[in-house]
Parts: structure tokens; sequence; C-alpha cells
């Protein structure tokens, strides 16, 4: 059983040409809102792909924007640990989704910011707690150091980037990073490996985008390659990846695997997930499910590579 604590925001998506460069206007086509946000993407990732027990705290307005995030997380069997602000609207994205399936985001927390500590719910049951950094950080490593007395696996996608304390990647079993955001938490602009020493964690996973993805379990490699599909939108895969990911982890756990044992199969499991999440629209909408997954899996060949066969992870 995993919680995530997080962000959940209604998505506004406007599909343009490009991405305006600064100062420039772009005449947009199609406009659609989508229920968004890291924490709740992630949480349907983790019970509707990943087949997990999925709960997740969440702080929503008391307005229409709450509703459609609602009707998503019922619908995708995730259970709620709701707290509805008042006196703060709904949090919201504001999205620009190119041709090339690239995108552009900028977030108003509102009612987000508004987990605290004293909102984290019993642990009792959960072997996963998964947090990003869309909720106060203090929240954040509130949160990590009760899951961490409570030896619940405490998992951070350190997203959106920025550096993080040592108290807090001192309470994190598994960090969760893109390139820019893995700089940015090693505070470190140099290779891979050399980023990846500075951070004390015991299991990394970097994500490449088409690149593929790497986990750093101990002094191990693990690479993963990408699926190849034809993207049409790219908000929230990485989310998807997350969820899956976590989710697959947790249920190793239950089977007594040591990590480095199911890192492998995490690992493809959430790079399928993710790349079918590009072939959609939206972000929980594009969320396939696990037999989609699992379906996609039969036609592939890819598996996980011996760091020595895989991309150089020092470049």
């Amino acid at each position: 059983m995993i919680l995530v604590a997080g962000s959940a925001n209604l998505d506004f998506v406007v599909r343009a040409p490009h991405i305006p460069a600064p100062g420039e206007t772009v005449l947009g086509r199609d406009f659609r809102t989508f229920p968004g946000g890291k924490g709740a993407n992630q949480a349907v990732a983790c019970a509707r792909a990943g087949g997990a027990v999925t709960h997740l705290l969440l702080a929503l307005g008391d307005d229409a924007f709450a509703t459609p995030i609602e009707t998503s997380l019922q619908a995708a069997g995730v259970q709620m640990h709701l707290v509805r602000v008042k006196e703060e609207v709904t949090g919201t994205a504001f999205i620009c989704v190119s041709d090339d399936a690239e995108n552009a985001i900028t977030v108003a927390p509102g009612a987000n910011f508004a987990l605290h500590g004293v909102h984290l719910p019993p642990l009792d049951g959960f072997s996963h707690l998964l947090l990003q950094l869309e909720i106060p950080l203090l929240t954040v490593t509130a949160y990590a150091q009760a899951a961490r007395a409570q030896g619940v696996r405490v998992v951070l996608n350190a997203a959106p980037a920025q550096t993080l304390p040592a108290q807090l990647l001192g309470l994190i079993d598994l960090l969760i990073v893109n390139e820019g955001e893995l700089a940015s938490v090693a505070n470190h602009q140099g290779s891979m490996a050399e980023c990846l020493a500075q951070i004390k964690v015991p299991c990394v996973v970097v994500t490449l985008g088409s690149r593929g993805c790497w986990a750093r379990v101990g002094n191990s490699l693990i690479h993963q390659r990408a699926f190849q599909v034809i993207p049409i939108d790219s908000t929230g895969a990485g989310d998807t990846f997350c969820g899956v990911l976590v989710a697959a982890l947790s249920q190793a756990q239950q089977r007594h695997q040591a990590l480095q044992q199911s890192m492998p199969t995490a690992l493809r499991l959430a790079s399928a997930a993710a790349a079918l999440a590009c072939t959609r629209l939206g972000a929980q909408s594009s969320i396939p499910t696990q037999a989609e997954v699992t379906e996609f899996l039969a036609t592939q060949t890819d598996s996980t590579d011996d760091p020595s066969h895989g991309p150089n992870p020092h470049a």
C-alpha cells in the first residue's frame, strides 16, 4: 500500500505549433482542461497503471476546479485524504503543448501550499511514501521524517528542480530526478556520474527522456532503454514513470525481493507506462491501465542493460 502526498491541480492546456519564446505571442489551437498536479498524477499512475492500493493526501479549494480532480481520482480507485481549504483556490497549471510534444508549464499552487505536517494520516500499513516538491519544502521534510521514524520507505521526485537541504536528503531512500533536477540537487554542473557522486542517497533514478533512464542502487548502475512511440503530449509522462516505479517496488517488497533484484523490472514497467502516456493528451487522462502496459510490453524486446553496453553514464 502506497501513500502519495502532494499537489493536485486543474491543468489548462493549449496546443500550439511551438512554445512561445519570451515576448512572443503564438496563435494556439485546441484548448482543454485536465486533472493534473504531480501528486495526483503519480497517485493515479500507482493505482491505474501500477495496480497498487494507493492513498493520496491532497489539498483542494472549495471551488469548481476541485470537482474534476476528485472525479478523476475516484475513477482511478485512489483513496483520498482531502484537506479542504476554503480560503484558497484549487491549484492550477497553465500548459502549452507544442506539435513536437514538448511542453512549458506554469503552476499556481493555490491550496496545495496549505498542506502542513499535521495533515499526514497514520502510516500504518504503508510500504512507501511518495513525495514531490509542489507543496512546501518544510511539509515535505516533516512527512519524510515521520515516515522514516515508522519504517516507511521515502521516495522523493525532486520536481520542480531546486537545491535540497542535507536534512531532507538524509531521509530519502529513493530519489527520482531528470537531468536538470539531478544537477540542482547535486548543486553541480558536471557529468551524470559526478552529480550522482555528490548525492548521498542509497538509490537514485535519473530519467533521460528518449535516452531511457539509469538507476544507481548502492554502487551498481542499471540502464533501461526508452521504448519507441510516436509522442503527442509528454505532459504527465514523468509522473506516470514515478507512480509505476514505486508501485512495482512496493509489490516486489511484499514478495521480499531485494531492491537491486526488483529494480530492472520496475524500470521496464515504469518506462513502458511513461511511453504510452506520451501517446495521449493530458496528464491523468493519458495514464494507461495495467493491462495496457502488459499488452504493450508483450510486443517489445527492449530490456535493461548492463552499464558497459549502454550509454556512457559519465557523459
